[in-house]
């Protein structure tokens, strides 16, 4: 256990709430202290919910565990019954209840309540968030199909004559990254392809619609995160197979498409791109071409890393220098990634040894979670969040998906804009000083001289800059003439760190304690030899 100021992931059980919170009709008790209710703020502030989550707390009390926690784990499924009235009823453990073995669904199972009772087997010391959704998704999926597998050898009724084929959409989640509208995008999608949309799960679903979902001819599994577990199980139990190819970006929404029509067994090889397709185009337009080679460092979800690295290699020429992700259960595919492009992947869950890896690697664009949000702003580096965890701003009012040719149109947004206002100020920046354009300047159609109620400047005082994680005691000991700072000001602000860094390292090698303008153009030759 580590103490940390920022977590990726919370413990299994935040991962069955968010899949109750998604669902209608299910509800979950979870056995835990006085003080784990905490977690509902994650829907009501954060996912902008109008409601509480369907979680009930026994809240049980430091006074109480001398007695019999038991009975109060019994009165309160029976009171969350009475009052809720859910159609099935989850039971789980938080961390610290784990500890004290009151084994909550045992003794919710031998209630004889009149409802699925699925207790979850959520180890809270060895797994995590991501983990506790896949596997409540699971669980509740096989709680409620297990007595309607078919028999063994038994084949799949053929599809009736004249219906469009129906996929089940598996992995949409609460408090997931732009779930609601990917759904959206996806169901626009696959109607065009002439696919309808039979089930989505578990957002918005009820325990019956995941009655209903063998009745669809395949699934698609959106979110691996959250449902790659279901879907094999549903593969295996029912012969459905499963489209895995995930529509993040161009390139991939049509390996998807042809999927679908390999699994559907419809041609589309006749189904164009959308007028409102705009991002292959404004990747290749003028305005974009400066884009071309920048640095990214992509950081999150595998799902989403993985995907965007794609994205940015192939779709908007970006070079990664930097691939890795939070969630340990998907290395493999992250680590495959990472080789392909020629990086070495960071699989980790400790928020300080991206932050060093980012600094190391000197990316001019970072794409993460809300973590590397802060991480990139700390380092002067544009960035654009891609994947959960995300705070209150990426769940935004508007139509914003991630996948399908609209996502790849948000994408382009995202991803390419603050690289264009990272140019912008440093233009601004750059000219600042300059007789024409400094803030003491008259507007040049009003003629010469000063504006009222201007003073003009005389002497520029170097600004305090902030020292890079990755600046060492030496490089502090050296000062920067004003004339210096204005001069270092000038280089593109990403790779001006770089500059800085490898300035101070020349002037403490040689003695020198001044930076001067001459230092700066002479550690620029030497380190460019």
């Amino acid at each position: 256990m580590q103490l940390t100021l920022w977590s990726y992931e919370g413990p299994p059980h935040i991962g069955a709430m968010r899949v109750a919170a998604s669902m209608q009709g299910v509800h979950l008790v979870l056995h835990a202290p006085q003080g784990d209710t905490y977690s509902d703020l994650l829907f009501t502030m954060i996912e902008r919910r109008d409601s509480r989550p369907p979680v009930t707390y026994t809240t049980f009390q430091a006074r109480e565990l001398g007695a019999d926690t038991a009975e109060l784990v019994k009165d309160t499924i029976q009171s969350c019954y009475d009052r809720f009235s859910p159609e099935v009823l989850l039971i789980g453990e938080s961390c610290t209840a784990e500890l004290i073995q009151d084994q909550p669904g045992a003794l919710a199972q031998g209630m004889g309540l009149p409802i699925p009772v699925l207790p979850l087997e959520l180890p809270a010391y060895t797994r995590k968030e991501s983990w506790g959704a896949n596997e409540t998704f699971y669980q509740l999926v096989r709680g409620l199909l297990h007595e309607r597998r078919p028999a063994p050898g038994e084949s799949r009724p053929p599809r009736p004559e004249g219906q469009r084929p129906r996929a089940n959409l598996l992995g949409p989640i609460s408090l997931g990254f732009r779930c609601r509208d990917d759904v959206t995008e996806i169901t626009r999608l696959l109607d065009m392809i002439g696919v309808d949309v039979h089930v989505v799960a578990p957002l918005g679903a009820s325990p019956a619609d995941l009655l209903r979902l063998p009745e669809a001819d395949f699934n698609i599994c959106l979110y691996p995160e959250t449902a790659d577990q279901t879907c094999l199980w549903l593969e295996r139990m029912f012969g459905q197979p499963t489209v895995k190819t995930v529509p993040l970006g161009i390139g991939a929404t049509r390996d998807f498409i042809a999927e679908v029509g390999r699994v559907a067994g419809i041609d589309t090889s006749g189904i164009a791109m959308p007028d409102w397709s705009r991002m292959p185009w404004y990747s290749r337009s003028v305005d974009s071409t400066y884009l071309t080679g920048k640095r990214v460092f992509i950081f999150g979800d595998a799902t989403h890393a993985v995907a965007a690295a794609r994205v940015a290699s192939e779709e908007l020429g970006f070079t990664v220098v930097g691939l890795g992700t939070y969630a340990r259960e998907f290395a493999r595919e992250v680590r495959a990634a990472a080789k392909q492009y020629g990086v070495e992947p960071l699989i980790t869950d400790d928020y300080l040894e991206v932050e060093a890896r980012v600094a190391e690697a000197h990316p001019e664009l970072v794409l993460g979670t809300q973590m590397e949000r802060h991480i990139a702003k700390r380092l002067g580096v544009p960035c654009a969040v891609i994947s959960a965890p995300v705070h209150v701003q990426d769940f935004p009012a508007r139509y914003a998906p991630q996948m399908g040719y609209e996502g790849a149109n948000v994408l382009f947004d995202t991803w390419v804009h603050p690289l264009m206002m990272g140019l912008e100020e440093h233009l601004i920046t750059m000219f600042r000083e300059d007789f024409e354009f400094n803030d003491a300047s008259t507007p040049s159609h009003l003629g010469h001289g000063t504006s009222p109620g201007r003073v003009p400047e005389t002497t520029v005082s170097a600004q305090p800059q902030e020292t890079s994680p990755a600046e060492g005691d030496d490089a502090s000991a050296t000062t920067w003439a004003p004339e210096a700072e204005q001069e270092l000001k000038k280089i593109p602000f990403f790779v001006r760190g770089k500059a800085r860094r490898n300035t101070e390292r020349y002037a403490t090698e040689r003695g020198i304690q001044t930076i001067t303008v001459e230092t700066l153009y002479d550690a620029k030759a030497h380190f460019g030899r």
